[in-house]
């Protein structure tokens, strides 16, 4: 299952970030061939709404991959995978980059505003916009960075790189609001890479990125394993 995150308040939100639906058809054009993983990727989503049992699941953006066009592959599978998950909870999408034209695949109310929601006290937002400034003093939630971390063992040898959740206060004067604080969610699609903690803050991918607070910022794993900070786990000599 997952990597998923459940947010519970007076409400219990699971949020799922980063489907990226379609994505071996993209794969497919630069010339590497994988069947269709969509199937199982719905299942795993499923799996994670029975065992959080949510009032809400909330997409936290990049649900298709294809961009600018929608390609066959996603107009084939998203309206099926999208109604096996109505028929257990409700849903809503946080558009993201890759999500031109997702709302001919949505009901009406599913689709939130590109520059985040606020839902039971909490923001959600994709993260490639900046974030509307009603979310500013509050826990903010995001997607698109697919934050992973490559753990070094005492020798030297790095495991496999591993989705990772990078938690975080902003450094000024990204918000003015001194309680903002920043959650990065690793990416749900198996195929959909990600960016090593240790150099996040520099990628510049969104906007939000430049505001992580390295001397607040803790890392964990998928399983929620605290393994440390981004300075600890990638010092800048490379040791």
């Amino acid at each position: 299952m997952g990597p998923a995150l459940l947010v519970e308040r007076d409400l219990r939100v699971l949020v799922v970030a980063d489907l990226h639906m379609g994505i071996e058809s993209g794969l497919e054009r630069h010339g590497v061939h994988v069947t269709s993983r969509s199937a199982a990727r719905r299942d795993r989503v499923l799996a994670c709404i029975e065992e959080a049992k949510p009032d809400l699941l909330l997409l936290l953006g990049d649900i298709k991959h294809n961009v600018p066009v929608t390609s066959r592959q996603e107009y084939r599978e998203l309206p099926g995978v999208l109604d096996a998950f109505r028929d257990r909870v409700p849903i809503a999408v946080v558009p993201g980059n890759h999500d031109g034209g997702i709302d001919r695949f949505l009901r009406p109310g599913e689709l939130l505003p590109i520059d985040g929601v606020i839902i039971d006290g909490v923001g959600y937002l994709h993260g490639h916009t900046h974030p509307d400034p009603d979310l500013s003093g509050h826990l903010i939630i995001l997607g698109h960075h697919h934050p992973v971390v490559s753990l070094i063992d005492s020798v030297g040898c790095a495991a496999r790189a591993r989705p990772a959740y990078l938690y975080s206060g902003v450094a000024a004067p990204c918000i003015p609001e001194s309680h903002t604080r920043l959650l990065f969610v690793p990416a749900f699609n198996e195929f959909a890479g990600g960016i090593d903690i240790g150099r996040l803050r520099a990628s510049g991918l969104g906007p939000l990125s430049r505001c992580i607070d390295d001397r607040t910022a803790e890392v964990f794993l998928a399983d929620g394993t605290y393994v440390g900070s981004p300075a600890t786990l990638c010092p800048e000599d490379g040791s």
